[in-house]
Order: C-alpha cells, then sequence, then structure tokens
C-alpha cells in the first residue's frame, strides 16, 4: 500500500493556480471565485454543476479553462433526441477487417461542457453516470478508459423549465460543487465592453500550464493537513443536516467527502498546507446546496437549502485548535 505525500510543493501549486486565474481572468471579467472553484473541482478530480442565466459566460469559462490548461475540450448540446452512444461512442464495423473498430465520442476528452444538460433524456443524463464516477465508460460488454485529467462542466438555465428532464439526486450528487456566475457589476460589464473593442479575447488564449501534470497535483492533496477537530466538524455538519426537519434529502457520505477534499484544495489556493475551518464554511453553499432536498411544506414557507446551510453553520460549534 502505497504512504501518501506528508507535504507538497505550495509554491508549485500556487503557481499552477495563479497562472489559470490570470490567463482565465482576460476572458471572463470579475469571476475569480467561479475560477477557483473550477479549479479545486479540477484538484479535487470532480465535476461542475454551472447553473445561471443564459449569457453571462458559462461556455466560454469553459473554454477558456481548456485552452488555459492545455487540454482537449469538446462541448456537446443536450436535446431530447440526444442519445447515450452520441456521448460514449459507438463500435463501427469496417469491411475491409471485418472488425468492430470503436469510435470515441466527446466524453474521451479532457474538459468536457455538457450545454443545457436538463434538456436531454434520463437515459442519457445515465451515460454520464459511469463516466463522472469511475472515468469510463462501458460499450458493448467493453470498457474503454476515459483520458486524465477528466472535468464534467454541466450548464442548466434555472428559469426555463419546459421541454426539460430535472436531474435525479443520484446525479446532483455526482457534482463537486455548483458555481452561479451572476451578472457582472457596472464596472465589470463597462470593462468587458472595452475588451471586446476588437477580437474576442478567447482568440488569444494559449497553454499556461502543462495540464498532464493535473493527476501529479490532485495525488498532492492527500498531504494537505486537516486536523483531527476539523474531520469531526464536517462530520457534525453532515449529521446536523441529516436530522434537520425542513429537509427531505440530507448530506451523503459522498458530499462529506467532497466537502473535506474541496477544503484542503483552497487551502492550497490560497498558498496553505493545512485546512482552517473558514475553508469549510466558504465551500459548504457550492459544495453542499445541490445536494439537499427542501420538504415541500418548508419550501413554501420560503426556505430554501442555503438558508438550512446557513442555519445548520451557525449551530455548530467550530474547533478551537
Amino acid at each position: 500500500m502505497t504512504t501518501p505525500p506528508t507535504s507538497i510543493d505550495l509554491r508549485v501549486l500556487a503557481e499552477f493556480a495563479e497562472r489559470v486565474r490570470a490567463n482565465v481572468a482576460r476572458v471572463i471579467v470579475g469571476k475569480t471565485e467561479a475560477i477557483d472553484l473550477l479549479l479545486i473541482a479540477l484538484l479535487c478530480g470532480g465535476h461542475v454543476l454551472i447553473e445561471d442565466v443564459p449569457g453571462v459566460g458559462k461556455t466560454m469559462l469553459a473554454r477558456a479553462l481548456a485552452l488555459s490548461l492545455g487540454l482537449s475540450f469538446r462541448r456537446v448540446q443536450c436535446t431530447p433526441d440526444l442519445l447515450p452512444n452520441d456521448l460514449t461512442g459507438v463500435s463501427v464495423y469496417r469491411p475491409q477487417t471485418g472488425q468492430f473498430v470503436f469510435q470515441p465520442g466527446p466524453l474521451f476528452s479532457h474538459v468536457l461542457l455538457v450545454d443545457e444538460i436538463n434538456r436531454a433524456t434520463p437515459r442519457t443524463q445515465s451515460a454520464l453516470l459511469e463516466a463522472m464516477g469511475e472515468g469510463q465508460v462501458s460499450v458493448d460488454g467493453e470498457t474503454h478508459q476515459l483520458p486524465q485529467p477528466f472535468l464534467v462542466l454541466a450548464t442548466q438555465n434555472p428559469i426555463e423549465f419546459e421541454g426539460t428532464f430535472p436531474l435525479p439526486e443520484a446525479q446532483l450528487d455526482r457534482f463537486l460543487v455548483q458555481v452561479r456566475l451572476g451578472y457582472p457589476s457596472p464596472d465589470e460589464e463597462v470593462q468587458m465592453l472595452a475588451m471586446l473593442t476588437g477580437e474576442h479575447p478567447i482568440t488569444r488564449i494559449e497553454a499556461v500550464v502543462d495540464g498532464a501534470q493535473v493527476p501529479v497535483l490532485q495525488r498532492s492533496l492527500y498531504g494537505v493537513r486537516v486536523a483531527p477537530s476539523l474531520r469531526e466538524y464536517v462530520v457534525k455538519v453532515a449529521q446536523a443536516l441529516r436530522a434537520h426537519p425542513d429537509l427531505a434529502l440530507a448530506m451523503s457520505p459522498r458530499a462529506t467527502l467532497a466537502l473535506f477534499r474541496a477544503g484542503q484544495a483552497r487551502a492550497v489556493l490560497d498558498g496553505r498546507d493545512y485546512v482552517l475551518p473558514d475553508d469549510y464554511k466558504a465551500l459548504a453553499v457550492p459544495v453542499l446546496s445541490h445536494r439537499l432536498l427542501v420538504r415541500p411544506a418548508a419550501a413554501l414557507r420560503g426556505r430554501t437549502a442555503v438558508d438550512i446551510l446557513a442555519e445548520v453553520l451557525a449551530s455548530v460549534e467550530l474547533p478551537l485548535e
């Protein structure tokens, strides 16, 4: 059994994150927090659900990240007639050789943008489960490994529901974080217009880091120290959510692990080799809110997952060390 590293090169990780941040900021103005959440998901080997109205830069953010990392990028526009094989690929018969040859689908890329995922049917949505959870797909009885790193960025419009298929809880639980970009401030929007007086900045984006190093960086997170009291804190938050009367579905063990790992990644992005309570408090909403299901009676009273999270975080005592 391999012993995880006890220390990490913070300089390498901090430089990696800063280069990507600065490069993506050349295209996406004023969204440093969203960029950091994407980096956290990447370092944790997780995936991102971007939920926001059209036109705020979801697709451009995904493209800018992939280009900055120098990794392959594919985009899939989900529609009700999209089939699972349109994502995974198909086996094609070659008369010349008399054999079937597998033709990989869009899933075989490092960064995959699944646009308007809730417009795909449940059958097609489920094709993503194995890919997101196991890093592989099964086609015609054969298993094919996906390239590493593998990052799914799925978008959905929270306003328009006609002709959509809401993601089931099992699918939502596969996303490490949920990101909302929001509208830019007036100053940011003026800066955006100034940037777009000529050709789009995305045409000048080039790789600033070696994306092939990401799997090594992912393993280095094991060296980030988490105090025993902080581990207990994360579990106490999970237990408090599971006991909350306004929640029909609370925090799964997968969510507990997701929050734990995300805290380690946030510490690294902040130049630390140890996790602070503030890391978990800052990540609670993006990591947990999309996994919580509010009871209908509570929702009628105006209660939201974010409100319940804030209430629980305020009630659970923070460790002093």
